[in-house]
């Protein structure tokens, strides 16, 4: 039922109204028709009586004469006027006495309908009202009809007059049936009717235009607004005013989407305003902390710098001493006329001995400077495996004082990652000092050092092993956190691996960890193959925000 109905509301109201008015309307005509035809057939009822009490008159006067013929005479008269049909007088035993029409028979049933109201009990009326004594029926040519029946009185004229011999105890003598055409009532009536109709389809056009043009006015345009108006609040077109020509209740509905509108724009000017200064707070937050990473990185390389100027130490003063005894002994061979003859093969053994130590120390010395020169990442084509033992040469004096043994497996013909060195040594130098220091209650530690190239063939794999105490299991997911140590008071500040996570993470790498308590520590590098984009963020610290 619901399909079948108009999904609009406005179409709903002019289908309800319409089918309403035509209700309303029908009835009213029906009632109208029904009331106007009664008021005919009364107005014919009432003068059909005055017609038959006119002739019930005349015809007892012609009888008081005793004039049969004059009476008859003047009821035939009558009849030949337009709109009686018929007129018959028959006696108290249903004999017709006297017709109009001619031909018709004699004897009148007395269970007919003209006299079955006096005769249905065994005690025939005497008096009966006007409307009980009138009747409708239809014709033999389909014509309605109105019949009055008018009973004639036994007068004290009558009963006592020498001409009539009917004793006073008789109170009818008769009966005067009138009947009258009502073909032009029913026209008439078909007339009112068709007016009636007429009036009514008038009505009914112009209060269903009226109600037609009302709703869509005032109910339809109004919600069409609504709608669109709520449609662009939706779309957060916020800038459309929601204005709709409307005093009712649909105005203050539209009054107070309106308001939501303008209060929802307002917020959601405040919104990106604070989204807007929330950014700039961020870029400032975001700058602030990659300065105080790339500070850390500066501090990190600087207590790297510090370890590595204890092991540079040891190692350049080795060499810095056999130059100065060697020296020495040149001093001693030599003679104010020059190197004696037989001692010039041993000067020129003593010197390339000097040359060779000087060599090894201005190796340690590049080798320093390489790590310390640079700030900024400088992203390049290099050797993995150069660079390992580059910074092993560096400090390996300081894993011997350690009694720390390497292990190097590294793989052959490894190719060349885009990558920092000089921050790559950096990893390297935490990584193997944090397992070397992880090593010092084992009484001889070893760390193993292995490249390879991963079963993608994507990137290259650093993994360093330890044989120390371990982390613990509860430590482990905490360990790249900055100022997070497991090491004892004044042994470390917790920075180390925050700076390597950093630096393998700007290097677009992965790093993890492996540890067993009392078996050792496995740390995975993997630097991917391909190039890493110089503009990307240098290193983001795990845990920072």
């Amino acid at each position: 039922m619901k399909s079948l109905l108009p999904n609009r509301l406005a179409f709903r109201l002019i289908l309800f109204l319409t089918i309403l008015i035509v209700v309303a309307e029908g009835i009213s005509g029906f009632i109208n028709i029904k009331t106007q035809e009664e008021q005919l057939l009364d107005a014919m009822i009432v003068g059909a009586d005055q017609l038959s009490r006119a002739i019930t008159s005349a015809t007892w006067h012609a009888m008081l004469a005793d004039s049969r013929e004059a009476a008859y005479e003047v009821m035939q008269t009558i009849a030949l006027k337009q709109g009686i049909d018929r007129i018959r007088i028959f006696n108290k035993e249903g004999r017709v006495m006297f017709s109009t029409t001619v031909g018709e028979a004699v004897q009148v049933d007395k269970k007919a309908e003209a006299c079955y109201l006096c005769h249905a009990s065994d005690q025939p009326l005497v008096k009966v009202d006007v409307p009980s004594r009138s009747r409708i029926y239809t014709g033999p040519n389909g014509v309605r009809r109105l019949a009055m029946v008018t009973p004639i009185y036994n007068e004290p004229s009558c009963s006592e007059a020498e001409c009539h011999a009917h004793p006073k105890g008789i109170n009818v003598l008769g009966v005067l049936d009138v009947s009258l055409d009502l073909k032009e009532v029913d026209e008439e009536i078909d007339e009112v009717e068709r007016r009636v109709v007429l009036m009514t389809g008038i009505q009914v056009v112009l209060v269903g235009l009226f109600i037609v043009i009302f709703t869509r006015r005032f109910v339809d345009a109004p919600i069409r607004q609504l709608i669109e108006g709520t449609r662009a609040i939706s779309a957060m077109q916020l800038d459309r005013p929601l204005d709709i020509d409307s005093n009712g209740e649909l105005g203050e509905l539209a009054h107070s989407f309106d308001s939501m509108r303008r209060q929802l724009l307002h917020a959601l000017t405040e919104l990106n305003e604070f989204t807007k200064h929330l950014e700039t707070k961020v870029e400032e937050r975001t700058e602030q902390l990659n300065a105080a990473h790339r500070k850390l990185l500066h501090t990190d390389r600087l207590a790297s710098l510090g370890q590595l100027a204890a092991s540079v130490a040891h190692e350049i003063n080795n060499p810095i001493s056999g130059v100065l005894n060697l020296s020495m002994l040149l001093q001693r061979i030599m003679t104010d006329t020059g190197i004696p003859p037989g001692r010039v093969d041993e000067v020129k053994r003593y010197l390339a001995q000097i040359t060779n130590e000087t060599s090894r120390v201005g190796r340690i010395v590049a080798d320093l400077l390489a790590f310390s020169r640079r700030s900024k990442p400088h992203r390049a084509q290099a050797d993995l495996n150069a660079i390992i033992r580059s910074t092993l040469s560096v400090i390996t004096h300081k894993l011997k004082l350690m009694n720390v043994k390497v292990d190097l497996r590294l793989a052959d013909q490894l190719p060349a990652v885009h990558c920092d060195g000089s921050q790559l040594q950096q990893v390297l130098i935490n990584l193997i000092m944090n397992g070397a220091e992880a090593t010092a209650n084992k009484g001889e530690g070893l760390l193993t050092l292995s490249t390879e190239i991963d079963k993608e063939k994507t990137a290259v794999v650093l993994m360093i092993r330890d044989n120390g105490d371990g982390i613990a299991p509860e430590f482990l997911p905490k360990i790249f956190d900055p100022f997070f140590t497991t090491k004892g008071e004044g042994k470390g500040v917790g920075l180390g691996l925050a700076v390597v996570y950093g630096i393998v993470q700007a290097h677009r790498g992965d790093i993890e960890v492996k540890s067993r308590t009392g078996e050792g520590t496995t740390f995975r590098v993997s630097l991917p193959l391909t190039n890493v984009d110089e503009g990307a963020p240098e290193t983001t610290l795990p845990g920072a925000s």
